[in-house]
C-alpha cells in the first residue's frame, strides 16, 4: 500500500462465512451513513454471485457497495492487489464524509489493512514453474530442508502453501517462518472492529441452509457458464464440487453434502483465525436475535460511530 490507511476512521466487520455479516453490514451502514467495502477474496469476482453468496442486487442498491464483482474469474487476484484497490476506495468514501465498513471473512485481506502487508517477495514465475514440475513429496522434503519450522506448521497437503513458503525462503534469503513471525509480532495497531460469531451448531445449520438455497437459485447453471477460471477463483468452495456433478461424477445430493461439509470446515478455519487476531471485539449473535439488536450492541460498544448517525 502506498500509505497507511487512517484506521481510526474505518470500521471492520469480520467473521466466518454464514454468520450474517452481509445483513448486519447493511443495517449498520444505513444507521451510520456508511458504505460497505468488500473483504472477501471470492466476492471480488464477477459472474459467481450465487456461488460466493454475494450481497443481492437489492441489498447493494440500498447503500453503496465497493469491490464486489469487479474482477473477471479468469484473472488471478491476491492480497497485494486487494490492499492497493482499497486505498483509493476508502479515500473516496472518507472524502464524502461517510464511514467505510470493511466487511468479509478473508482474514489475510483484513490483516493486510490493519497491519500492512507481510514483507514477503512477490511470486517468481520461473521458480513457481520449477516447483509445479515437482511431485508433492519432493516439495515437502525441499521445504523441510530449507525451513523446517514452516514445514512443521503449514498444511502439507496444500501444494500452494508449500510452494509459497519455498519461494519466500529462497527469494528473501530468510526462512518464511521467521518473516511471518516478525510480521505477527508487530505491535497490534489500534482499529475499530468486531468479529461476529454464532454458536457452532447454529452456524452450521445456517451454512447447510444457505447451500440448499444456492441450488434453488441456480448455482449449477452459473458454474456451467463460467468456463476455465484463474488459480485463485478456482478455490471458491463449490466450484470443483459442482463441476464433478456436471461431469456426472457425483449426484446432486452428494454435491450438496460435500459443499456443506467443505463450507463448515472453512468456517471453522476462519473462526480459528479470528480468535487469534487481537484488536477486535467479539459479538456472539443469539439464535433468534434481530439484526437491529446486533447493530445496537455495536453502537453501544463503539460510541464514536454515533457521530455518523444518519
Amino acid at each position: 500500500m502506498k500509505r497507511a490507511l487512517p484506521l481510526e476512521r474505518l470500521f471492520f466487520l469480520a467473521g466466518p462465512t454464514g454468520c450474517g455479516k452481509t445483513t448486519l453490514a447493511l443495517k449498520l451502514a444505513q444507521r451510520c451513513r456508511g458504505e460497505i467495502v468488500n473483504a472477501d477474496a471470492f466476492q471480488i469476482y464477477r459472474d459467481m454471485d450465487t456461488l460466493v453468496a454475494m450481497p443481492s442486487t437489492e441489498e447493494r442498491a440500498q447503500v453503496p457497495h465497493h469491490l464486489f464483482g469487479i474482477i473477471p474469474p479468469q484473472e488471478d487476484f491476491d492480497v497485494a492487489h486487494y490492499a492497493d484497490r482499497v486505498q483509493s476506495v476508502v479515500t473516496d468514501i472518507l472524502a464524502r464524509g461517510r464511514l467505510p465498513i470493511i466487511t468479509g471473512g478473508s482474514g489475510l485481506y483484513i490483516k493486510a489493512l490493519t497491519h500492512g502487508l507481510s514483507p514477503t517477495p512477490p511470486a517468481d514465475a520461473s521458480l513457481r514453474e520449477k516447483c509445479d514440475a515437482l511431485p508433492l513429496d519432493d516439495l515437502i522434503q525441499w521445504l523441510q530442508l530449507i525451513d523446517p519450522e514452516a514445514a512443521a506448521t503449514i498444511n502439507l497437503k496444500n501444494r500452494r502453501y508449500i510452494t509459497r513458503a519455498i519461494e519466500i525462503t529462497l527469494l528473501s534469503g530468510r526462512p518464511s517462518s521467521a518473516l511471518k513471525k516478525d510480521w505477527q509480532q508487530n505491535p497490534t495497531p489500534t482499529f475499530h472492529g468486531v468479529v461476529l460469531t454464532r454458536e457452532r451448531e447454529q452456524l452450521y445449520q445456517r451454512i447447510n441452509q444457505r447451500t440448499l438455497q444456492m441450488f434453488e437459485q441456480g448455482v449449477v447453471e452459473q458454474v456451467e457458464q463460467l468456463g476455465p477460471c484463474s488459480s485463485t477463483a478456482e478455490k471458491a468452495i463449490g466450484l470443483r464440487e459442482i463441476r464433478l456433478l456436471l461431469d456426472g461424477q457425483a449426484t446432486r445430493e452428494e454435491t450438496i453434502n460435500q459443499i456443506q461439509q467443505n463450507t463448515r470446515r472453512f468456517a471453522k478455519r476462519q473462526s480459528t483465525w479470528f480468535r487469534r487476531e487481537k484488536g477486535f471485539q467479539t459479538i456472539c449473535a443469539e439464535p433468534n436475535e434481530s439484526t437491529d439488536s446486533l447493530v445496537d450492541k455495536i453502537l453501544t460498544t463503539f460510541l464514536h460511530l454515533t457521530h455518523h448517525h444518519a
